[in-house]
């Protein structure tokens, strides 16, 4: 108990959480200057969120792919790489678990057919990732300028190979995927909200993350590229093998979010416009979280719920759900601003920890 006490009376922990506040205030100032009430306006997103275990369960699936690109862009940033790519590794994830969902459905039995999909989605997104880690490790390829670009490759691709192969005729969509990873056995608690095992597998990518970036040689070496590769490649490390290893695993947690959603949420691919958007919500999600898998997993739940009970502002509140992207911006920008936070709590926090040392 004393340990839990220590670690929540750091720094880390308290200026994101004073940083959250702040985005919150920040909002509920621009709500007043809109002529919008703020209080019913956050009353009204919470309840969207709790009001009812159905709002809840699809709170829990808002928050889910949130979790896995939030943990993508993370170990990216840990190991000194800028994945702008989780959108396209997503779709790339989406895409390989409906073909073999769909192609292998009348061949495979289920309890071979969704492991099979979920490692499928999880692997051809690693691979895609693995791309701009190559470029990266072998030409010095930038990898936000790759990341980008695969971005739009995998979107037209996973269009061309929806409609080429998966598609159900007369529909922009592909056929209906047999393999499911939805928690049947709560829809009855959760009035049928889409909740899938999804979650359940982006709480072991995140103890994974943990524990293999931490706990593990490997994780050394990648923590060190990341921190100084010129270093890390004079104490005789393979910086290039570690690039491409860091974006694989980067991708793998990025596909597996793909998988959720075609597996878990809609049972079918359709064929995209535009990017869904996971990827780049990932990377305010990383950045919320401090790019720590526990603060990655804290961060989807709170991006999470102020995206779902957004639109609870709107119904409840006539407030703009808009608006809520302001408070999200505003946490972030006070997290990078972390002196901006130090300097609101210097009267308060600090001195009394001075005094104390004292």
């Amino acid at each position: 108990m004393s340990r839990i006490k220590k670690i929540f009376a750091t720094d880390t922990y308290i200026i994101p959480l004073i940083a959250i506040l702040l985005g919150f205030l920040v909002g509920a100032i621009v709500m007043l200057i809109g002529g919008y009430d703020p209080v019913a306006a956050y009353s009204a997103l919470f309840k969207r969120v709790f009001g009812s275990p159905y709002d809840f369960g699809e709170a829990v699936r808002e928050m889910t792919p949130l979790m896995f690109t939030g943990l993508a862009v993370a170990f990216a940033f840990r190991s000194g790489m800028f994945n702008i790519g989780a959108d396209g590794q997503v779709m790339i994830g989406m895409t390989a678990a409906s073909v073999v969902g769909i192609k292998l459905g009348g061949v495979l039995p289920a309890f071979l057919l969704v492991p099979l999909a979920v490692i499928a989605a999880g692997v051809c997104g690693g691979l895609w990732a693995g791309i701009a880690g190559y470029l990266k490790a072998k030409r010095g390829i930038n990898e936000v300028i790759t990341t980008i670009m695969l971005n739009w490759i995998a979107l037209f691709l996973s269009n061309y190979i929806v409609r080429t192969f998966l598609l159900l005729q007369g529909q922009n969509r592909s056929e209906d995927n047999p393999a499911s990873l939805s928690m049947t056995f709560l829809f009855s608690t959760f009035d049928n909200a889409r909740l899938h095992w999804g979650t359940v597998i982006a709480l072991v990518a995140a103890t994974f993350f943990y524990v293999y970036l931490w706990k593990t040689k490997q994780g050394y070496e990648m923590r060190a590229v990341g921190l100084n590769p010129h270093a890390a490649e004079y104490a005789g490390m393979n910086v290039g093998r570690n690039v491409i290893k860091a974006m694989f695993i980067s991708g793998v947690f990025a596909g597996l979010a793909g998988a959720g959603e075609v597996l878990g949420v809609f049972h079918y691919q359709s064929v995209f416009a535009a990017s869904p958007g996971y990827g780049f919500d990932g990377i305010a999600v990383a950045l919320l979280g401090l790019t720590h898998p526990l603060g990655v997993i804290l961060a989807a739940i709170l991006y999470g719920t102020l995206t779902y009970g957004s639109a609870g502002m709107s119904f409840g509140a006539d407030v703009p759900p808009e608006l809520i992207r302001i408070v999200i911006g505003s946490i972030i920008f006070f997290i990078a601003a972390q002196g901006i936070v130090r300097w609101v709590l210097k009267p308060f926090y600090f001195k009394r920890k001075k005094e104390k040392v004292l």
